[in-house]
């Protein structure tokens, strides 16, 4: 007999004595991790190889804008024209912005119907500020980067009060009056349903005009640098760990003696904090802020993003916010195109409506690639033998212990 067969043998043998719901448990535990030897040069090679691509890709994306590179059916002109450098800062932004949800849900999981606030309060607080006070660019963002910090925490307090359902409504009641407020116009600031346009005089000369769009596609580029450094941070620190075990088992949290609610508060703030700065840099590109910013649907658009991407997954959510908005931007134009418009009724308007095409596309990847896009990438290493072992973060905080 073998000996991988007498292991088997005496595994079998040993289990026999256990209960069937030990016998459970045994079998839906993970094998304990190899050894540094076995298992540290893999992971740091991985870590190495990761860094390297990223590093890759952030000197490709800040490039672009002086390159001439043409991708019909992605890019309307090519990568160096302002067509295309607004769609990608558009894009980036949008993938800061999901960041900042994945912030949230995967990693404390909150599931806030409310996000948008955060970042409809970044561009409308500042644009009332440059149009009604008169301040320069870098004090009113600061001034407008102190008032969502205390907005976070003071509807964060609130609204972690409860969880669960309760939790995403109170979020959603916070959103709507915020909405509210905005379609109002109060005295004429918001500029109700019309919007609020950018007032110039007080920005940069170098961030203001068509022929000065590259250097906002490099400032949106800065911010999802920022943005994703940042949750990176807060991911592996030690409130991130304990927010993560907070969303896994809150009870074994309590019984460690530590303070779910903090940990909760930590994350929400500082993902409304990076929203607020996501919405500041998103009124300069856009040339102004519109009522959808704050509204309940912006906030789904959020969540859609994460769940493309794959929750828990902070390139996933990256990739998710750019998918949704290159789809969105682009199959708007694909909707009004002459091969869509000649075919008949029954096809033609399904196809003319982008948010049909991408709800259908959201629907299918809900049902055949469950965890996302970062899912079937991780379903797909683990099938070469590349995977890594999930680590248990309550576990961790019990380590720390």
């Amino acid at each position: 007999m073998s000996a991988s067969t007498e292991e088997l043998k005496d595994q079998h043998e040993g289990r026999q004595g256990l209960s069937a719901k030990d016998r459970l448990r045994a079998s839906l535990t993970p094998p304990p991790k190899p050894g540094p030897s076995a298992s540290g040069q893999p992971a740091a090679r991985r870590r190495l190889i990761g860094g390297a691509a990223a590093a890759v890709g952030v000197v490709v994306l800040a490039l672009l804008p002086l390159l001439n590179i043409q991708l019909p059916g992605i890019l309307p002109t090519a990568t160096y024209q302002p067509g295309a450098l607004q769609l990608m800062a558009l894009c980036m932004l949008m993938g800061a912005a999901a960041l900042t949800y994945h912030l949230l849900i995967g990693v404390a999981g909150l599931l806030s119907f409310g996000h948008a606030l955060y970042v409809g309060a970044g561009a409308y607080v500042l644009g009332i500020l440059l149009e009604r006070t008169g301040m320069g660019l870098v004090p009113a963002m600061l001034v407008t980067l102190l008032v969502v910090v205390i907005l976070a925490n003071i509807t964060g307090a609130v609204a972690l009060r409860v969880s669960g359902i309760p939790f995403a409504m109170v979020t959603l009641a916070f959103a709507q009056a915020g909405s509210v407020l905005v379609r109002r116009n109060p005295e004429g600031a918001t500029g109700g349903e019309e919007g609020l346009s950018l007032n110039t005089e007080q920005i940069p000369a170098f961030l203001v005009g068509v022929s000065n769009t590259r250097n906002l596609y490099w400032l949106a580029l800065a911010v999802l640098i920022i943005v994703f450094a940042v949750v990176s941070w807060i991911q592996n620190s030690r409130a991130g760990h304990l927010a993560e075990a907070v969303r896994e088992n809150e009870n074994r949290v309590r019984v460690l003696g530590l303070k779910p609610y903090l940990a909760k508060l930590l994350i929400f703030v500082v993902g409304g904090t990076l929203a607020g700065c996501v919405g500041m840099v998103h009124l300069l590109l856009q040339s102004g802020a519109v009522p959808r910013t704050v509204s309940a649907d912006f906030t789904i658009t959020l969540l859609v993003m994460v769940v493309l991407g794959g929750v828990g997954s902070r390139w996933g959510a990256v990739v998710g916010g750019v998918l949704y908005t290159l789809l969105d931007q682009r199959l708007t134009v694909l909707a009004q195109s002459e091969a869509i418009q000649s075919m008949p009724a029954l096809f033609r308007v399904p196809l003319s409506e982008p948010l049909f095409l991408l709800g259908t596309l959201f629907v299918l990847v809900v049902l055949f690639m469950p965890g996302g896009l970062a899912g079937f990438v991780r379903r797909l290493s683990a099938r070469t033998g590349g995977g890594r072992p999930r680590k248990d973060p309550v576990k961790v905080l019990e380590q720390a212990e």
